[in-house]
């Protein structure tokens, strides 16, 4: 580590838009406190520095943390730690065909910064690398608490932003306190060095790994936190629930309640072929507490509404309940939602769609009963769509819609002894994206609208691409649920969309399925249920 010098840094002090910036003055007062470090990261005193020299320090924490130092009581477990660059999730996302939805705040510090000023000492940024502090305000509410829906401020994750730099740091926070994060993101992570952070100020609220910690280690962190939400890491999972909720629904069970995290969305991966194509990201998606609605999925990851009385953290804190009916489906389905392949599998009317065939997929492999059996859904569909002759996309049913997504899963696990047909399938539309890739504007959510302006194309591509890689010519199945639908359809799916499908279209994809020469299924696929 090389040694730093404490200098005036004037541009340390330009931070975020809405965020207070410092002065030289600021920086002249610290840099004049630090003089007395040995070393640039406020770690070690200058040798003959007498109790008399620590007194005059201005600053009371650093003066706090020079006198830990002088009488050998400095063992920060937090507030001193490296960090290692990440692969940026907006990178991910383009790599995986997914979009956002992976942590911004992987990694965690598990320290609290209180309302007020804050100094924090930084080595190790490479000149042209891009290094920020994240505050994000995790306990922000609605206004009016009895209508937590309506927040003019939306249900997002709202945080302060500081741009870090060499040497000391100056972070302002005036509107509140909250746990700290280091964003330090990069396109090739394993080419970067570490960076070496020490919180001057703040305190240690820890967080749980599962990697080292143990139950014990848990309960520890429970009892001894400092601020009300506590932070978690498992392989695939972070959270960063309520202490309250924690100690309430999985006091005891750290390991066990990340574990079956891990399990929900490892499982997710496997089915979308990130396993068998070696490409299950070290990225975590962020699960977190919010105050504004139910359950949902954001560019943040996946929340749920916590309270005095629980509410949605009963069903997702308690590792019993997490992997079991309702709960299970609900957890699979906000994470299935960042999973969603855009657009070639999460075309216009497939929005609360193609995230359940994961929430079918997980609920079912931990041994529930599928949702689309207990409510019927399959004699539904037969009535509603084939019956009737429609396209299934004209169905306000969105399970009914899922029917003939889950049958394809049913197929080729069984009769049609395929197992591997959505992973390869997902990793087929992942190559498809990825031969896009020059026409894309580096935009995502303008290259998702040029994407998706006609479902119709979408639905047609995801027909030939399954034939393709399941070999099996599956045309009449998707005939009877009305795939090949010709005409216009106009809908709302978060979003207005306009399906138009014409006879040469339809004509086309026919012909070329045809040129494949593929056997028929083996059975009637539209009869199959769980």
């Amino acid at each position: 580590m090389k040694k730093l010098l404490f200098v005036p840094f004037i541009i340390a002090c330009l931070l975020q838009p809405k965020v207070q910036a410092q002065s030289a003055s600021d920086y002249t007062r610290i840099n004049n406190d630090l003089v007395l470090f040995e070393d640039g990261l406020g770690l070690k005193l200058k040798k003959k520095i007498n109790k008399k020299a620590i007194a005059s320090i201005s600053h009371p924490g650093i003066r706090e943390v020079a006198t830990a130092i002088y009488t050998k009581q400095y063992n920060p477990s937090y507030k001193f730690a490296t960090y290692h660059a990440i692969l940026n999730p907006k990178t991910l996302g383009r790599t995986l065909s997914i979009g956002d939805g992976y942590s911004m705040y992987e990694n965690v510090t598990g320290v609290y910064l209180e309302k007020g000023e804050h100094v924090v000492l930084v080595d190790g940024i490479e000149e042209g690398r891009e290094v920020k502090l994240y505050v994000p305000n995790w306990l922000r509410k609605a206004p009016n608490p009895e209508k937590p829906t309506e927040d003019p401020d939306g249900w997002g994750l709202h945080k302060k932003e500081f741009t870090l730099r060499n040497g000391p740091n100056i972070i302002q926070l005036d509107s509140y306190g909250s746990l700290a994060y280091i964003a330090y993101f990069s396109n090739t992570p394993e080419d970067e060095k570490p960076i070496s952070v020490h919180f001057i100020t703040g305190k240690e609220n820890g967080y749980f790994d599962i990697a080292k910690h143990t139950d014990a280690d848990w309960n520890t962190l429970i009892d001894q936190a400092v601020y009300p939400i506590l932070d978690a890491k498992g392989k695939h999972i972070q959270t960063a629930y309520p202490v309250e909720s924690l100690k309430k629904y999985a006091y005891g069970r750290g390991v066990e309640l990340l574990s079956n995290y891990d399990s929900l969305v490892y499982r997710q991966h496997r089915l979308m072929g990130l396993e068998k194509y070696n490409r299950v990201p070290e990225n975590k998606i962020l699960s977190r507490v919010n105050y504004n609605y139910y359950m949902f999925r954001d560019g943040d990851g996946v929340a749920y509404m916590g309270d005095k009385v629980g509410y949605a953290m009963r069903m997702v804190v308690n590792p019993d309940v997490v992997i079991k009916g309702d709960p299970c489906w609900g957890f699979s389905h906000e994470v299935g939602h960042v999973h969603q392949t855009r657009p070639m599998f999460n075309w216009g009317g497939l929005g609360e769609v193609s995230n359940n065939l994961f929430s079918l997929y997980v609920t079912r492999s931990f041994g529930n009963k599928t949702r689309i059996s207990k409510q019927k859904n399959y004699d539904k569909a037969r009535e509603a769509i084939i019956n009737k002759g429609i396209s299934y996309l004209a169905d306000g049913d969105v399970f009914n819609r899922l029917v003939p997504f889950w049958q394809l899963q049913l197929y080729f696990e069984g009769v049609g002894a395929n197992p591997d047909f959505y992973p390869d399938l997902f990793e087929a539309f992942r190559k498809q994206d990825e031969a896009q890739a020059s026409n894309r504007t580096g935009d995502w959510a303008t290259d998702r609208r040029l994407g998706e302006r006609n479902p119709a194309v979408h639905q047609l591509n995801f027909i030939k691409t399954a034939c393709e890689v399941s070999k099996v010519d599956l045309t009449d199945f998707f005939d009877k649920y009305g795939f090949f639908y010709v005409g216009t359809l106009n809908y709302d799916d978060y979003g207005k969309y306009t399906y138009t499908m014409t006879q040469e279209m339809v004509d086309k994809c026919l012909s070329y399925i045809k040129t494949l020469n593929l056997p028929k299924p083996k059975v009637d696929i539209s009869t199959l249920r769980d």
